[in-house]
């Protein structure tokens, strides 16, 4: 969904504290940690405090805990902490939900990721669950998304996207509105067409249903849509094929229509204005990347001189416009910095309901349209991201709904690549996102027990380090360390984002010390053994950041007492992914290259499968895998054993 970058490389001719399972706490000197010199025991702590404590951790981490003690495991059994289940970070079928349904009892809101999860729903037998959020949704179909409604009647809220849902049709759509009768939210991406039949369902059965978003639809029948009276907000951005005639005439006689994004269509200047008009209840229009609005010159003076709005006090947000001071219009008191605006009304002491409705929903429609924006990075929006896009960004970093908060994250690490394949990065936004402080609060997310927060974090972190001026904000911001810690992550993505950031950090020679004093080396090198039977992007990153910190005379040294020259050895002889072993290849040329300062050299010869795994990758297809192993054999070769053993291994060729 998001860009990722091949990482720049280099080339040269504190370990998790584990919770005692003993009742002592001892200071440096050996003594015991309480005044009293007693035992501390852990077993008598309040069970508030217990459980706070569980709340604090992920699943694994909780289990770990669960299971010190009988009563702990009951603790960690909770109702109270099994009310949300995130499943997006493993793999669960019918067996493992089936395993969970003890704790689903209570269970109110879900997140999941793919088809093999969404099948498997069922079998949780949490008929109470209000909320279900779904990414990579492509191959979900009508039949299973029919049969999760069927299970849930209690549902409030239904959000599958931003990825298409490619396989539902407007046969699902009507199963969820006859099964799902107090649906208040209903939010699906990429589905091809949403006939009328199924829209007038949703009217006639969901009643409280105030959050509509048909975004990146093929077809959606506008007529039908104007019969959900119940619609506070409605999305439609990046749908195709709308007839704007007939949407300016029918949905401005929505009588409780308070926001309306249609980001990223075509829709006319004439139908904004009729919108506008012709609805007494709209407040809010996001029309961001229209370019049928930001090529009219006279709509653009019109809402640019009157600050956003119209004549009728309604906000128009698009690019031309400044966002923050169009919503900082919202409020009674716009007197403070209009940059503010939502870092104020989050902490806000006077809370308005129906103005926490259209914020809460303005973050969600500009996290969402800001992130598709990023993706598809369409030309002439560098004065967009520099004066308010990474800005904004930014700021819904800073919210309270998690998946705003991801979107958010995600978008800022896509939103400053040029090239993927090249690691090529626009200097101007990253060092913008860097003035704004955006690298503290970035390794703030990164420090969430939350693991989607932090791997999309560590994303964002990594392709901002590709810039020199980044990497060392990060690194002076404590950044290296916390990657360090993130890459012993068990959650593969988020080590393989943590591994991608390092990678990125190695380039320079002045974090590659800091790297290893904070004890990178040793989690890279890990991460190779624990993920070396699949994973190809988490291992293509570790190799690669291994290589960078092995060109350094002592972090070569580091990498060997590591078991780094098993693990490479083993990645170039097993892993059949070319970046791979591209980059085990390169490091293991880095670490023959100290043959006069170090035994590397020797070492690598010695080890068992070396030389010939790098002679067999001399013969790759891959350009890059040729050259870096044939750079690797000619370090090697000047040894005199390493010598004699190429020849033998058939590498003389290589060589010549």
């Amino acid at each position: 969904m998001s860009r990722r970058l091949r990482r720049k490389v280099v080339k040269k001719g504190k370990e998790k504290v584990v919770l005692p399972s003993y009742p002592e706490i001892e200071n440096d000197d050996g003594g015991l940690g309480f005044e009293n010199k007693g035992f501390a025991n852990w077993t008598s702590l309040p069970d508030d405090t217990v459980i706070q404590l569980f709340s604090c951790l992920n699943y694994r981490d909780r289990a770990n805990l669960a299971s010190t003690c009988r009563t702990w495991r009951l603790l960690g059994a909770s109702s109270c902490l099994w009310n949300s289940l995130d499943l997006r970070a493993h793999r669960c079928d019918a067996a493992a939900a089936a395993s969970l349904a003890s704790r689903g009892m209570n269970l109110q809101k879900l997140r999941f990721r793919g088809q093999e999860t969404a099948d498997a729903i069922i079998h949780l037998q949490a008929r109470g669950l209000r909320e279900i959020s779904g990414d990579y949704c492509r191959k979900i179909n009508d039949a299973t998304l029919s049969v999760i409604a069927a299970r849930h009647e209690q549902l409030e809220s239904l959000q599958l996207g931003p990825d298409f849902c490619e396989k539902i049709t407007a046969d699902a759509i009507k199963a969820i509105a006859v099964c799902c009768p107090k649906l208040n939210k209903l939010r699906l991406s990429g589905v091809k067409d949403v006939h009328g039949d199924a829209i007038d369902a949703l009217a006639k059965h969901c009643q409280n249903l105030i959050d509509l978003g048909f975004m990146d639809c093929l077809k959606v029948e506008e007529l039908a849509l104007g019969n959900i009276l119940s619609l506070r907000f409605l999305s439609v951005a990046g749908t195709t094929n709308l007839k704007w005639g007939l949407i300016s005439h029918l949905w401005g006689k929505l009588p409780n229509l308070t926001g309306l994004d249609v980001s990223r269509t075509d829709i006319t200047p004439n139908a904004a204005s009729r919108l506008f008009a012709s609805s007494q209840s709209l407040k809010v229009l996001c029309a961001l990347n229209c370019s049928a609005l930001e090529q009219d010159v006279t709509f653009f003076a019109t809402y640019n001189n009157n600050n956003n709005i119209n004549n009728k006090g309604k906000l128009l947000l698009a690019q031309f416009s400044d966002i923050f001071k169009g919503i900082a219009s919202l409020f009674a008191d716009t007197s403070k910095n209009k940059r503010d605006v939502f870092f104020e009304w989050r902490n806000g002491k006077n809370k308005d309901k129906n103005l926490d409705m259209i914020m809460n929903w303005l973050e969600w429609a500009l996290s969402h349209t800001l992130l598709r924006i990023a993706e598809s990075n369409p030309q002439g929006l560098d004065t967009f991201w520099l004066k308010q896009g990474a800005a904004l960004l930014l700021s819904l970093m800073q919210s309270s709904q998690e998946d705003v908060q991801e979107k958010a994250a995600t978008a800022l690490a896509t939103f400053v690549v040029i090239d993927d394949e090249n690691a090529s990065i626009d200097c101007g936004r990253a060092e913008a996102v860097m003035r704004d402080g955006g690298i503290r609060l970035l390794l703030n997310l990164a420090r969430s027990w939350r693991e989607g927060l932090q791997s999309e974090a560590a994303k964002a972190i990594a392709n901002l380090s590709v810039n020199a001026n980044v990497a060392k904000a990060v690194a002076d911001e404590g950044g290296i360390n916390i990657l360090s810690s993130l890459a012993r992550s068990m959650n593969r993505s988020v080590a393989e984002e943590a591994a991608g950031g390092l990678w990125n950090l190695s380039v320079g020679e002045e974090h590659k010390g800091a790297i290893a004093e904070a004890g990178g080396v040793k989690s890279l090198v890990d991460l190779i053994f624990k993920w070396s039977a699949g994973g190809d992007g988490v291992l293509e990153r570790a190799a690669g950041a291994l290589a960078n910190l092995a060109a350094d005379d002592k972090c070569s040294m580091e990498v060997a007492l590591a078991g780094g020259v098993h693990a490479l050895v083993m990645l170039a002889r097993n892993c059949k992914f070319e970046g791979v072993q591209e980059q085990a290849a390169r490091a293991l040329a880095n670490l023959a290259a100290h043959g006069d300062s170090n035994s590397n050299n020797a070492a690598v010869g010695q080890e068992a499968g070396a030389l010939e795994a790098l002679v067999q990758l001399t013969k790759s297809p891959h350009e890059g895998v040729r050259q870096e192993a044939a750079g690797a054999l000619w370090n090697l070769s000047f040894d005199d054993r390493n010598r004699e053993a190429i020849a033998a291994a058939g590498g003389v060729e290589a060589l010549v």
